[in-house]
This record gives structure tokens, sequence and C-alpha cells, in this order.
């Protein structure tokens, strides 16, 4: 698929790079700018350095974000460690030769002087701001790496404190889990078996991505998806994200049963409600929600099997659901571990199924 920057989380990664290369660039203007004389035949007033700056910043920012979506989507996973890490040196070296390429056209739009690229480039104390940008590359890159391991905009809300103290929210969570799966692991043994589940779950991608979820825990071959109450229910976001992930594995069918001579089936069950949401850990930090809202998504995702159906949702869900395009099939009121009262339960199925 070709990559298409009119995409949510794909403007958000251009915006983080683009932010981030600015604030780098207006850094370096006052660290060099204020209090200090250029070494170099270039001299810059402070002033000159920050239009540098605040021009230069968003045009790398820009070539970083695009870069960063062509591996998360094209690359990353799909080639050996080893390759990745050649592709990667060889990104840096592009990088500086673009940066100086981009920073010499800025410096003659600006000051229209007449001085040869060479000189630019090689000029005294210039190996020292090469290293600079080697290391803002990697500290954004690994930023970047700490957002998705956290998912969606988290990073940015742990910064800001959002989650020291447990807070309320309404929230829908989905409990996505692999059928069969113990019989896969047999089967495949453990390793093709992991590597099996990475696949689904990068397929899972899009499917979330396009459906404004967010992804809270991986834990063994099920995924736990979550949004928001308002966004989950905006356009049957959280029913379309697992039909979009049926058609996403329906669509590879003929690679999986290639490489691994089965073909991934999920089921899945749903439920929307109140929370708590806290940082928990004292050395390895966690965003964790907690109540009985994620217990009942849980236990309705555990009766798949026994009901016979792949998509399950509380009654309590369906009423929220204003939606055409999906039929809602009542199987009754079910008894759940751990909840007094017995729940309603509605197996969902496409209206054009």
């Amino acid at each position: 698929m070709a990559i298409s920057f009119f995409h949510s989380r794909r403007w958000r990664i251009i915006r983080f790079y683009c932010v981030g290369w600015t604030f780098a660039f207006i850094f370096l203007s006052i660290v060099r700018g204020v209090g200090t004389m250029e070494l170099g035949t270039l001299q810059f007033d402070f002033k000159s350095s920050m239009m540098i700056a605040v021009t230069l910043g968003p045009l790398m920012g820009f070539v970083s974000g695009f870069a960063q979506i062509l591996v998360e989507e094209r690359i990353y996973k799909y080639i050996s460690i080893q390759r990745l890490l050649l592709l990667r040196f060889l990104y840096s070296l592009l990088f500086l030769i673009l940066l100086t390429l981009l920073a010499y056209g800025v410096y003659e739009l600006y000051f229209g002087t007449s001085i040869h690229f060479w000189t630019f480039a090689f000029d005294t104390g210039s190996g020292a701001i090469y290293f600079y940008v080697l290391f803002v590359d990697f500290f954004l890159s690994a930023l970047q790496q700490i957002s998705l391991m956290l998912g969606g905009t988290n990073l940015w809300k742990l910064m800001r404190g959002k989650f020291y103290s447990p807070n309320e929210e309404e929230r829908i969570f989905m409990f996505l889990d692999l059928q069969s799966s113990t019989k896969l692991a047999e089967k495949l043994g453990h390793l093709d078996y992991s590597r099996f589940i990475q696949d689904c779950f990068n397929d899972l991608g899009m499917a979330i991505v396009n459906n404004k979820a967010e992804i809270y825990q991986y834990v063994g071959d099920e995924a736990v998806l979550t949004w928001p109450l308002k966004d989950g229910i905006k356009k049957s976001h959280c029913l379309e994200a697992f039909f979009s992930f049926k058609r996403a594995l329906k669509n590879k069918e003929g690679y999986y049963l290639k490489k691994y001579g089965v073909q991934p089936f999920f089921k899945a069950g749903m439920h929307g409600g109140t929370v708590t949401v806290t940082e928990v850990g004292k050395y390895k930090k966690e965003i964790a929600y907690h109540g009985d809202t994620l217990n009942t998504a849980a236990r309705i995702q555990g009766q798949c099997n026994a009901l016979g159906s792949e998509l399950l949702l509380s009654e309590a869900m369906k009423t929220q659901l204003q939606v055409n395009g999906y039929n809602f099939e009542s199987k009754g009121n079910v008894p759940l571990k751990g909840k007094e009262e017995k729940v309603a339960i509605y197996a969902v199925v496409p209206s054009t199924a």
C-alpha cells in the first residue's frame, strides 16, 4: 500500500519530528549565538541563526518523519536485523548530506553570499554540529520507540503527569484472542509460533490505526484494544476494527498457509464503561487500567466458543451503538465468572455477511 500522509497517525509522527528538530536547532542557536563567537568563516548573529533554525527545523523534521513512517510500515520486521542496522548507518550518512544541502540552500536564500559548498560543509566547527545532529536524530528516534512501546499519545500524557494519580475515564475495551492457540503452538513449535503471532499483530496494525484504537496490552496470543468511549462509538470504530482485522487476515490467507500451514482466526469480546487509569510500578513503570469494565470484557470474550460467535458484546455496549451495517443476535443472559448477576450478550455480524 502506498504511503499516504492523509492519515492521523502519520501526521502525528511528522509533527513530532518537525517540532523536535525545530526545538533542537533553536537550542543550538541559543547555545552558539548568545555570548559566543563562531570559529569558522561563517559568522551568524543570534537573529540570523534563529531564522535558519525555524526554517531548517520543519524541513528536516519532515524528512525524518517520512523516514520513520517508511521504516515502520515498509521495512521494520521485513528485513534482517543486520540489514536494518546497515540501512540505519546509510540513512545517517544520507541524512547528514541532505542536512548540509538544505542548510546551504537556506543560507544562500537568506544571505545571498557567494560561498563554495565544500567550504560551507567543512567549515571549522562543522564536525561538532554533525555530531550534534546525529545525537538529536538518535534521541528523537529513541523517543519515538518509547512512544510506540507506550502506545498512542501516552508518552506525552506521562510527561505531563496525567497518570501520576488515578483518574476516571469512559472507555471501551476489546479482548482479542487467537482461537486454538494451544494446538497451534504445539504444531508450529515455539519459534515459528512466535513469528506467527508477530505476523498476526503486524496485520492488526492498520485496523488499529484506521479505527482510532489503542493497544493497551499484548498478553501472549491476546491483544487488548481500547478506545475513549466517544471515539469507539463514532463511525462504529470499535466494531469495524475487528472486521478490518478479519479482512486483513483473509487477504493474506495464501501467505499464512504457505508459511505456517494454518490460517489465523481470532475471536473477541467487548464492553464499555468507567475505568481508572494510573501509573503503576516503581522500577518498571506501566500505564494500567483498572475496573469491572475490563473484567467483563475479558469474561465476554471467554464465552465466544461456548456461544459459537467470533465477536460478542454486552447489551450495555450495544445500546450505545447507533449503527447500520451490522446485525446483533441476542445470546441471552449469560452468567460470567466473578459477576453476581447475569449479563445480556449479543453476537455481532456484518449485515452483508
